[in-house]
């Protein structure tokens, strides 16, 4: 099986698999905000690793399958079980985290289930808002955090993401990633992370 970790795509999903491990860990440790921050390198993982994988000459077919199922069980990861379990904690595990975590949760099942078997639409778009979303909303949302009360807040969160798991699976047309998208990720994942991990450990 690790054999087809060498394949430099899956190598860098394995990586993000690694990053969504430790953001876990510091979830449970109830540090929210250095959570995020390291959320956010499994994001860019997991588009960096299409990308290599489209450049990635003569990649053998099983190769590419088992890539395709490694990305969609890290997708499950960071997009949605990562997301459920800070919103658990940020509320002190109240009713309304437990069905927004149950929401996502099945929402990003069936997202990742509908992809899995059917991919894009014939426009190249995807149908439903994509679960790498989540964890850059829960980015700007904890940014914004010290501008509002804390219960405010806990609502506030909670109910965008109660949103996002509807857009998750609405009948909606979202334009895949180009270039350009993907600098200025990668630009709000380095800006984004530092800002949180310097609040965390502060």
């Amino acid at each position: 099986m690790l054999k087809y970790l060498w394949d430099p795509a899956n190598a860098i999903t394995t990586g993000g698999l690694l990053f969504s491990s430790v953001s876990l860990f510091l979830v449970l440790s109830n540090r929210l905000e250095l959570s995020i921050a390291t959320a956010l390198w499994a994001v860019l993982s997991d588009h960096l690793d299409g990308i290599v994988a489209a450049h990635t000459k003569n990649r053998h077919p099983d190769v590419a399958k088992m890539g395709k199922s490694l990305d969609g069980f890290a997708d499950l990861i960071y997009g949605a079980v990562l997301p459920a379990a800070i919103l658990i904690q940020l509320s002190g595990a109240s009713g309304f985290a437990l069905v927004t975590a149950t929401a996502l949760l099945a929402a990003g099942a069936i997202r990742l289930s509908y992809f899995d078997n059917f991919g894009r639409l014939r426009d190249g778009r995807f149908l439903g808002l994509p679960l790498s979303y989540d964890i850059p909303v829960m980015a700007i949302t904890f940014l914004a955090r010290p501008l509002v009360s804390d219960k405010l807040f806990v609502h506030f969160t909670l109910s965008t993401f109660i949103l996002l798991a509807g857009l998750h699976v609405a009948p909606i047309r979202v334009p895949a990633p180009n270039m350009t998208m993907y600098v200025a990720i990668s630009i709000f994942v380095v800006i984004a992370s530092s800002a949180l991990g310097l609040r965390g450990l502060s």
